[in-house]
């Protein structure tokens, strides 16, 4: 069963070209240009869809706009991005639109979200030519992960270990696990760690990420062996630039589940699917999980990936991170 049609979807929608979704004809609000939806839609017939968390209503219901004469592509995005609540005069009016079916705007959302795009979509009339369709059977197929190539890779003070890169066959994004030394007799060490360009390899001290990583090598290191996957998932699965544009929300005092809300999102939008094919590919069906987010427990459990222990893994703040640290505990459940 293939990929191949979620992957040129996401591929067309993140270089602002028309996507076909069922019935719905659609084009990115921060990828398209102007003149890409001047073309499309020359009538101003297209109607403006946002997620409902960031239209402030529903989460789980997207709210639609119908297109009017002063609604061009920068007020769509002025909307869509909160960057620019506070840096924009007052748009207006606007029209909602009723909307007896939320299946399909609601998938037309999730699309753009895989895309690592702001939850905004332009509905296009039904007559646009696409040359891009998917169906929704494509967003929901099993999570594969396809080992592309091995090899040792010397880590500084632990045992003989190995790299594996996996690719997601949808996003075409690799995964990578590290195998570390040996581990036999029980359940190997494990951490789900995703990605944090600014944490990891910056040292940023807004979040825990960077502390977390070293000290789950440590951990693994001390057992003897185990494995830590290195899931592309930044910003819990909201990418880079949307983590970049939440860190601005929270310079002007949102903390981070409001920030990722505010931009549309869910307060984690991680997917570990993924990171259950890779322990499956690898041989794992038990671990001992470093974790202090039962959501990964939970998660590994639904993939029938069964979780023996946790080990906990709390690290020291610092007064850049304390709140941020404080909010995981208080209001996304990770364990104190």
């Amino acid at each position: 069963m293939s990929d191949a049609p979620l992957e040129r979807a996401i591929a067309a929608l993140r270089a602002g070209r028309p996507v076909g979704l069922g019935g719905l004809k659609l084009l990115g609000v921060e990828s398209a240009t102007a003149a890409m939806l001047d073309l499309l839609d020359p009538h101003d017939q297209s109607r403006l869809l946002l997620s409902g968390g960031r239209a402030a209503a529903d989460p789980a219901e997207p709210v639609m706009l119908a297109r009017c004469a002063w609604l061009g592509q920068d007020e769509a995005m002025a909307l869509a991005d909160p960057g620019r609540d506070l840096d924009r005069a007052p748009i207006g009016p606007l029209k909602p639109l009723a909307n007896d079916d939320i299946i399909m705007p609601g998938n037309a959302i999730k699309l753009a979200r895989l895309a690592g795009l702001l939850p905004a979509l332009w509905l296009l009339p039904q007559d646009t030519d696409v040359t891009t369709s998917i169906s929704l059977a494509d967003l929901d197929r099993p999570v594969r992960a396809t080992i592309v190539a091995r090899a040792r890779l010397p880590l500084d003070g632990l045992t003989p270990s190995q790299i594996v890169s996996f690719r997601a066959p949808a996003s075409g994004e690799d995964h990578v696990a590290l195998v570390i030394g040996a581990f036999g007799g029980e359940p190997p060490l494990v951490r789900l760690h995703s990605e944090c360009l600014t944490g990891d390899v910056f040292g940023s001290l807004k979040c825990d990420c960077g502390p977390q990583l070293k000290q789950a090598l440590k951990l693994i290191g001390d057992a003897g062996g185990g494995v830590l996957l290195y899931l592309r998932q930044e910003g819990r699965g909201i990418g880079l630039a949307n983590k970049l544009r939440a860190y601005q929300l929270q310079d002007r005092g949102l903390d981070t589940v409001d920030a990722n809300r505010r931009l549309g999102f869910a307060d984690d939008e991680r997917d570990y699917r993924m990171a259950a094919a890779m322990l499956r590919a690898l041989g794992i069906a038990e671990v001992r999980l470093i974790t202090n987010n039962p959501a990964k427990i939970a998660a590994l459990k639904r993939e029938n990936i069964v979780v023996t222990a946790r080990i906990a893994h709390h690290m020291q703040t610092n007064p850049h991170n304390a709140a941020y640290v404080a909010t995981k505990q208080s209001r996304s459940g990770h364990i104190i």
